[in-house]
């Protein structure tokens, strides 16, 4: 806790009107959201990258995001760090009463369920829908990156039945939603390229979530196992003292191949 109680010291300290540091007494809530964002994701390259020395700092890094905004709220009478730490012990004791009030809960699948109507009970009590009408889908945050948005609004509205009931059927709208992409590419209209590709996008979060895979951290590590391919390439380009842009497409293809080739072999 002393350490704890030296952060929240220093925070204070950075924010001190008179001798504290002028970016930081520049700050609000508003504007530390793209640098809470990024910490976000900084956590998430360590953990991918297994490098847990610096999963340490980056969580300190997040860590501050919390401090810092719990020191503007207490500045402004809203509420302090130990009301943000209050709140979300209770929370997490009233959403496991397996644990803590002596429920029988024997599987992971039965405690998602039990959790899942936890936050539908909460939600029922503050209710937040854009209508007159209480929505399933009331409290999906909008600024959640995009995959993420559209999995959890699936599984909202998978929750109350609207769903395929079989994966074929997902499948299918895939398939139908690339011939609609083609067709609005042929009209070569934006709006409606944009408009279609956008629904085969969601199509395709549907399959991950059939498949139950996260689609956010499937794109996520498509792009990076794309970038170690990528460079590779570039890499035997370099190698072979050429440049990337006067081979040819079927040049490329064909390192591009043997990349593949390579890491299959390692396993």
């Amino acid at each position: 806790m002393k350490a704890m109680e030296q952060l929240l010291k220093v925070m204070e300290s950075l924010r001190d009107p008179d001798t504290g540091c002028p970016w930081d007494n520049e700050q609000t809530f508003a504007s530390l959201i793209p640098y809470t964002l990024e910490e976000s994701y900084e956590v998430a390259d360590a953990i991918d990258n297994q490098d847990f020395d610096e999963l340490r700092l980056e969580l300190g890094d997040l860590l501050f995001q919390i401090v810092f905004y719990a020191q503007i709220a207490r500045e402004k009478g809203l509420f302090d760090f130990n009301d943000v730490a209050a709140s979300i012990s209770e929370k997490l004791i009233r959403r496991h009463p397996h644990v803590f009030a002596g429920e029988e809960i024997d599987s992971v699948e039965k405690q998602a369920a039990a959790w899942e109507e936890h936050k539908r009970k909460e939600r029922e009590k503050k209710p937040v829908s854009e209508s007159d009408v209480p929505s399933e889908l009331d409290g999906v945050i909008k600024a959640l990156p995009a995959l993420a948005r559209a999995q959890k609004l699936q599984r909202r509205a998978a929750r109350v039945g609207f769903d395929w009931k079989e994966i074929e059927d997902v499948y299918s709208k895939v398939f139908e939603e690339i011939d609609e992409v083609k067709q609005a590419e042929k009209i070569a209209e934006k709006e409606a390229i944009e408009d279609e590709l956008g629904d085969l996008i969601f199509a395709t979060v549907n399959l991950s979530r059939f498949l139950n895979v996260d689609a956010e951290e499937a794109t996520r590590k498509a792009c990076k196992k794309f970038e170690r391919r990528f460079r590779s390439v570039e890499h035997k380009v370099t190698e072979r003292h050429e440049s990337m842009s006067v081979l040819s497409v079927a040049q490329l293809n064909q390192l591009w191949n043997e990349v593949k080739a390579e890491e299959s072999q390692k396993g």
